[in-house]
């Protein structure tokens, strides 16, 4: 029996019907979105494989690749570097196998080392897989004192502390304050920070869809900040960065709680507190918010390796980097960094 489903790579003019599927599928994410692939190649100067299935000329699976030539990391196919959740959205399942067959045509084709998939929930079972990263995903409840009392009572009290301290939040209309604290941020945990261009872009591209947020003192200092994503009903606050200040304050809690409350006001449905790695401080922080934590099905195909790759800060070498880089002066942490990081994913 001949398949009625067609596999094709993006083309240009694509972008409407692309977006309008993603945002229609219930197993595409924000990082879906075809904004992403101007991103990759123009910002981070990769090269991207978009392919996309359709069935009587109706597009019924989506699938995001970017191909990524590393010194220090090797070669891969990747869905989606940079973000949290990737691989292929959709719901018909013969579409589905067309897209894995393509990519797996594609990926030897090239030459990588593996392909890997960014999955929320599992595809592959069969296939390798890294299991460093979870998820935490809650419902946002319609009313804001209930979504206060949602909270634990230990960290409710952290969030009413933020409070009485008399600390605020403005819309930024610029990165310029959250990169200032993001990359210093980042330098103290030793990890190189992004280019400012790309936040520029993020929100440039994505326009009311990318919002960044600050929290300042009483008396106008910046103390902590996030760049936030919008998608469907779900709320993504993606980047974050904070001054040493931040924590003796609760401008952390109070960030997250605010970010929260307008949500509930603006009526999204989901909190997407983004993924961290089992065991360090972020995981511990996302769970004293009551948030449960979902394992995410980083899946992998391999070519031209043994084992999964580990480039997570949990890889001995990666720690040696870490130790390093924390000594760096930030001017030329920011001015080396984007040349490194680009190379992470």
């Amino acid at each position: 029996m001949v398949s009625d489903v067609k596999v094709r790579p993006y083309e240009a003019g694509d972008d409407a019907r692309w977006n309008a599927f993603v945002f229609g599928c219930p197993d595409a994410t924000f990082f879906h979105r075809i904004e992403w692939r101007g991103i990759m190649e123009g910002v981070f100067r990769h090269r991207t494989h978009y392919l996309l299935a359709e069935r009587d000329g109706q597009i019924v699976a989506v699938l995001p690749l970017v191909e990524v030539k590393s010194r220090l990391f090797g070669h891969a196919m990747t869905s989606l570097p940079f973000a949290v959740y990737g691989g292929i959205a959709g719901t018909d399942a013969e579409a589905v196998a067309a897209l894995d067959q393509a990519a797996d045509a594609l990926s030897r084709k090239a030459g990588v080392q593996h392909l890997e998939y960014r999955n929320l929930a599992e595809r592959h079972p069969e296939w390798p897989r890294q299991e460093v990263y979870v998820t935490f995903r809650k419902e946002i409840l319609p009313d804001e004192e209930a979504n206060m009392l949602a909270i634990p009572r230990k960290q409710r009290a952290m969030v009413r502390k933020g409070i009485k301290n008399g600390l605020v939040c403005e819309i930024d209309a610029n990165v310029d304050r959250f990169f200032a604290l993001y990359a210093d941020n980042v330098l103290r945990h030793g990890t190189p920070a992004l280019p400012k261009r790309f936040f520029e872009t993020l929100m440039r591209v994505f326009g009311q869809d990318c919002e960044v947020m600050t929290v300042l003192s009483p008396e106008g200092k910046p103390l902590s900040t996030v760049l936030t994503f919008y998608f469907r009903d779900e709320v993504l606050p993606y980047y974050a960065g904070d001054d040493l200040a931040a924590r003796d304050l609760a401008a952390n809690d109070f960030k997250y709680w605010e970010l929260m409350r307008r949500a509930c006001a603006r009526g999204y449905k989901i909190f997407d507190y983004g993924r961290s790695k089992v065991g360090t401080g972020p995981y511990s922080f996302k769970k004293n918010w009551g948030f449960e934590p979902q394992p995410l099905s980083y899946e992998y195909r391999l070519y031209k390796r043994d084992e999964v790759p580990q480039n997570n800060p949990l890889n001995p070498k990666y720690r040696a980097f870490i130790a390093m880089w924390r000594r760096l002066p930030l001017a030329v942490a920011n001015a080396i960094g984007p040349h490194i990081v680009r190379n992470l994913g």
